[in-house]
Order: C-alpha cells, then structure tokens, then sequence
C-alpha cells in the first residue's frame, strides 16, 4: 500500500487521537501530545463533514477539558494548528487557547530575571550613519555586518566589522530617501 506524505500524518494523527480516548475512558490524564492528537483528530472529521470553519474552532476548544490534563499542558499548549480537509478543499485550522487560559508562569515560560543585561559588554561601540538611497525601505537586522547591507544603503561607519547596537532579532527601518544615525558595535570573533 503506498501512502502520501499527507496520509501518513493523517494516520498517525488518528493514531494519537486513539491512544487518548484510550487513556481518558480508564480515567488517566493526557499529555501534550495526545491532547494534542485528539483535537486535531476531531478538527479533521468536522471538516471532512462540512461543519463550518467557526463551529470546528469553537468545537475544538471543548474536546478536552483541563480536568482531563496532565498540570502545565495548557500553558505547554498555547494554540494549535492542523491542516484539514473541507468540502471546499484545505485550511489551516488554528485554535487559540485550546485547553483553556495560559499562564504566565507555566512550562515553557521565559521569565525575565531582575536589573540590566549588558549586550556585548566590552565591544568597541560608536555610531554610524545609513543613508537609503533606494526606491524602498530597507530593514537592517541586528547581527548583519554594516559591509554586507543592501547596496542601496551608503553607509558611513568607523573602519572595521560592525553591526547594529540592538538586541538579537531586532531590526531598524530605513526609510526610501531617509538618512539615519545608528549605535554599531564591533563584531567579535575571528572572522
């Protein structure tokens, strides 16, 4: 028997899905992964009976009850996805909040500790200035080296491998035509 890609997921869905109602008709708890599969499960037969896209969300957010999860699945969980199968051919299903609220402080968490942190504590610093020269806004990401922008930004930096002074994942827009003084910080390493 050959399988798409597509319908292996579907059965190994299905399969997790199996294994909760399992779990949950002797009174055990589920955990992520087979909560998880069980509202995806449903999400998917909904839709292959047509039910409409809004009832298949608000259906899903009662499969299971946090009554029904292991401590931390919620907040584990804050939302899922699952590509079913409607009359009308595929959607993405995504369902907010699945198990219910998420708290701040659950599993998965990232609490910010106390006081500053230092980026690049010890760096050369100074300033630079970037000139967009182009049609079109250019965005500068946080780890890009100054000599490896887009040509259409003049740049006017201290010699050197700098980047930009701001957090990992950040970034700064240029504006078409604008000229904009940054903070840089010289790149370490040995590149």
């Amino acid at each position: 028997m050959h399988l798409t890609p597509r319908e292996q997921e579907r059965l190994l869905l299905h399969s997790g899905a199996q294994l909760a109602r399992r779990r949950l008709e002797r009174g055990a708890l589920l955990g992520a992964p087979e909560a998880v599969a069980l509202v995806c499960d449903e999400i998917c037969e909904w839709a292959w009976d047509g039910l409409p896209y809004a009832e298949v969300v608000a259906r899903a957010r009662a499969v299971v009850t946090t009554d029904q999860l292991v401590d931390g699945v919620a907040s584990a969980v804050p939302s899922l996805q699952v590509e079913a199968l409607f009359p009308h051919g595929s959607v993405l299903v995504h369902v907010d909040a699945p198990f219910g609220p998420v708290t701040a402080d659950g599993p998965g968490a990232v609490q910010a500790a106390a006081g500053e942190v230092a980026l690049a504590p010890g760096r050369e610093r100074a300033t630079a200035t970037l000139h967009n020269t182009g049609d079109l806004a250019i965005w500068v990401s946080s780890h890009v080296p100054l000599d490896a922008l887009n040509p259409a930004l003049r740049v006017h930096a201290p010699e050197g491998r700098f980047r930009l002074d701001v957090p990992a994942g950040t970034a700064l827009r240029i504006d078409a035509g604008a000229e904009r003084v940054v903070d840089v910080v010289r790149i370490g390493g040995t590149s």
